[in-house]
């Protein structure tokens, strides 16, 4: 079930987003060929500590036999998602995708950036404008009277169009005070 927000619970995932954003944005700098995915991890956490926040991922789910060590999510390469930092090092030529999470006064914030690690190959740049368009042809699609079916289908028809295939077992999400809310957001599916 979709839980509406009142606008102070949007300005709280608001703020909670701006920390995620300033992660991301430190990312641009700290992703270099030789530095390892624990020290991404390390940084990220910093910024988030220095904020007052908490990270969202670090402990996910609450309660599990497993849950998630880190505080972000470094996925090199063909890594799809939630890969875990560690010892890993950076090399000239990979890209690299880095999920951040944020919990600040009860509110939970989240997205994510994929990079270049110094060079990259053509297509490897390539697949990087592709999915960055897919994501403002997805923004493009959601205004007042489409549904989330236009968004899933603009970024779908953007990333077949530029050659490339969508990942169908997962999804974008709600968010608010839980982690995944509703509803659920596809790359892929019909107008409407």
């Amino acid at each position: 079930m979709i839980t509406l927000k009142s606008a102070e619970e949007i300005n709280k995932m608001r703020r909670a987003a701006r920390i995620v954003a300033e992660v991301l944005e430190g990312m641009r700098e700290w992703v270099a060929p030789g530095v390892t995915t624990a020290e991404l991890d390390g940084l990220a956490e910093a910024v988030i500590r220095k904020r007052n926040a908490i990270p969202s991922f670090k402990g996910y789910p609450p309660g599990s036999a497993r849950p998630f060590p880190a505080n972000v999510c470094a996925s090199i390469n063909a890594e799809l998602v939630h890969g875990i930092p560690g010892p890993r090092v950076l090399q000239e030529g990979d890209i690299i995708s880095i999920d951040v999470g944020v919990i600040l006064d009860g509110y939970h914030g989240d997205a994510a950036i994929t990079l270049p690690v110094g060079q990259i190959s053509p297509e490897a740049q390539r697949l990087l404008e592709v999915t960055e368009g897919a994501l403002y042809a997805g923004i493009a699609a959601a205004r007042v009277g489409n549904r989330s079916g236009d968004i899933s289908a603009a970024v779908q028809s953007h990333v077949e169009g530029g050659g490339y295939n969508v990942v169908r077992e997962y999804t974008g999400h709600g968010i608010g005070r839980q982690m995944h809310e509703d509803p659920q957001v596809p790359n892929y599916g019909s107008p409407g």
